[in-house]
């Protein structure tokens, strides 16, 4: 079994952290004696740091344990560090992918890596995109945009540009909404990340950049948002509003079948509408492993969209 969304801090990236808070709003705390850690990023995102987070060989032997026999890892959407200064997200970001690289050749086939980039300059962004795959990862994680900015915004063209020609897989994993209305009862959490992916994967869809960057490998976080769920509608509207259409090549339902899914749904008959509507060959088992709320070990209907991910 494959698991393409699981998550890890290495101990360098752990350390800058600690070296550089002058620098950036991360801090680790200690609430109780028999309870994780908690890692607060810029007041506003804390997480209990498990030690599979931390430790290479719990997070390894957590994976065995679920017989879960090679890992798609990728850094923490929380650590994306968008909202300082682009110098220090690449300095941060270099430090986090040269970790991943290194964990990925001493654990012997049993991982392969995405990287963070400092997608607030798209062209440092590319860049790092390009080094890493050199050195054996597979395309980069990032988030919906940055500061209500959507990814077809223009100034993120370079870092498009390259992913096509890198042929990467961009793995589109949203952070917790800023929308106030969501700060109740964990919505933020619960529904706000599946909206802010639906709002990011329906713009890039519409704006037609599943033609114009042919060779990116757009894998979705959570399955797809709300996206897959509401694909009649956006339908409709193509057949409707030649707004909708002059971008398009073809129905937004024959779009849905171009990005790649995972499969943390939590839900048999979700899982099942959703492999009915994209195909088996474009949903990825996932499970968002080691956080909290995750789908662990993940779901595998015999679904083959790791083959075709990675061809």
């Amino acid at each position: 079994m494959k698991d393409v969304h699981s998550h890890f801090i290495p101990k360098e990236a752990l350390l800058w952290l600690e070296q550089h808070q002058h620098l950036v709003s991360v801090r680790r705390e200690q609430l109780t004696d028999d309870r994780p850690d908690v890692l607060i990023i810029n007041d506003t995102w804390p997480f209990s740091l498990s030690e599979a987070f931390i430790d290479e060989n719990q997070h390894a032997a957590a994976q065995r344990k679920a017989q879960i026999d090679h890992t798609l890892v990728s850094p923490l959407p929380q650590l994306f560090l968008y909202n300082t200064d682009p110098a220090i997200t690449s300095e941060f970001a270099a430090v986090y992918n040269q970790g991943l690289i290194d964990m990925m050749k001493r654990s012997n086939t049993r991982y392969s890596g995405l990287s963070t980039v400092p997608l607030n300059d798209p062209i440092k962004a590319a860049s790092e995109l390009k080094s890493t795959m050199k050195k054996g990862l597979l395309g980069s994680i990032i988030g919906t945009g940055i500061d209500g900015t959507l990814l077809t915004d223009e100034r993120y063209i370079p870092f498009w540009e390259e992913a096509n020609r890198q042929k990467a897989i961009i793995f589109i994993h949203p952070l917790l909404s800023q929308d106030k209305r969501m700060n109740k009862g964990k919505m933020s959490t619960l529904m706000g990340v599946l909206w802010e992916t639906t709002v990011c994967a329906a713009d890039l869809l519409l704006q037609g950049y599943l033609d114009v960057y042919p060779n990116v490998r757009i894998l979705l976080a959570h399955g797809g948002g709300f996206l897959p769920y509401q694909i009649g509608r956006m339908s409709k509207g193509y057949q409707q509003w030649e707004s909708v259409s002059k971008n398009l090549s073809a129905s937004p339902g024959d779009y849905l079948r171009k990005f790649w899914f995972d499969s943390v749904l939590w839900n048999d008959d979700a899982l099942s509408f959703l492999v009915k509507l994209a195909g088996e060959d474009r949903v990825v088992p996932g499970s968002d492993f080691p956080f909290e709320l995750k789908d662990f070990p993940p779901i595998n209907k015999n679904l083959s969209g790791w083959d075709s991910l990675i061809s």
